[in-house]
């Protein structure tokens, strides 16, 4: 029996030797290969994993979605304030008067428009007037040059004894509020029978709501519905007239109009209508009104006209003629 065995025993051994060296060789050739795939796919000839373009495929929608999101909660905040804009300038006028007439904006910032002596010109005072009420207005006195040399260091009282001359006393002011105080104050003046010796209006709007309606930031709200109701009515109503084109029939001497065909804040036709509507007015009849346009290409715009070169000359010539005529 033992020698029947014993090559069965043998065989079986054989057997499974060869099992194992077959199976080892089939998981050298398995490992090679899954090395080999893997190399490709590190220097990328191969195509990724299945799960791997699944996850960037999902972190690419959902980037997008992100952004559209965030968009959409952008535009929808810039909607809200668009509509919002409208029923605040309702509720508070003078938040209306403070866009279109900028007083608050200073540049540059930090400049004390209270000394004017710091700005070089140490030959101007500060002062005040109030045309109406509750409406305080700083202006610029500026003596003639040939007093220049004589105001250094002298105190105001010294500049009120320096209105009370002989000299001519022109008001020379410029744009939204610069003209209507001027009109309204030279047209009491006028009342009283003491007017000045000439008006100079520079860029100078007819009447707030015309001005309001033409301002550039009326455009945004030009075809909004009921536009007059929402930004027309509340700052005509709360008392604010700015009515330059009611005060140049009460003003008796000489008036100069000066305005920029290119002016963006205060349109042009808006002059020449002042200077159309004082012209014919009987208060006028023995005084000079005159309007000088400046070409939109020479770029003067809102408030540039004072680097006109030929400035000089046309107010020269404008006051020449205006004190001959007083004089006559």
């Amino acid at each position: 029996m033992r020698k029947r065995t014993e090559p069965v025993t043998l065989e079986h051994e054989r057997c499974a030797a060869s099992g194992s060296s077959s199976s080892g060789s089939a998981t050298a050739a398995l490992d090679a290969d899954c090395r080999l795939k893997q190399n490709l796919r590190l220097a990328g000839k191969g195509p990724e994993p299945r799960c791997a373009a699944d996850s960037g495929m999902k972190r690419t929608l959902g980037r997008r979605k992100g952004l559209w999101f965030r968009l959409r909660k952008i535009l929808l905040c810039v909607l809200g304030l668009y509509i919002a804009i409208p029923f605040l300038v309702k509720l508070c006028p003078g938040i209306q008067a403070k866009l279109i007439f900028l007083n608050f904006v200073r540049v540059p910032y930090f400049i004390d428009l209270k000394k004017p002596q710091d700005q070089g010109l140490n030959h101007t005072c500060n002062y005040y007037l109030q045309p109406e009420e509750d409406v305080t207005i700083g202006v610029w006195h500026t003596i003639p040059a040939v007093w220049w040399k004589n105001a250094q260091g002298k105190d105001q009282m010294w500049y009120e004894d320096a209105l009370a001359s002989n000299h001519p006393i022109i008001l020379y002011l410029h744009g939204n509020a610069g003209t209507r105080v001027a009109t309204n104050l030279v047209r009491r003046l006028c009342e009283r029978e003491t007017p000045p010796d000439a008006l100079i209006l520079e860029s100078p709007f007819t009447n707030i709501r015309e001005e309001a309606k033409s301002h550039p930031f009326s455009v945004i709200y030009r075809y909004f519905p009921g536009f007059d109701w929402f930004f027309l009515d509340p700052i005509t109503s709360s008392g604010i007239k700015f009515a330059n084109d009611e005060n140049v029939k009460h003003i008796s001497c000489p008036l100069l109009i000066l305005h920029a065909e290119d002016d963006p804040v205060v349109p042009f036709q808006l002059g020449r209508k002042l200077y159309n509507i004082a012209a014919p007015s009987r208060s006028f009849r023995d005084f000079k009104v005159q309007f000088i346009p400046f070409h939109s290409d020479l770029g003067y715009r809102h408030k540039y006209i004072y680097k006109s070169p030929e400035l000089p000359r046309i107010l020269r010539e404008f006051l020449g003629k205006s004190e001959a005529e007083r004089q006559h």
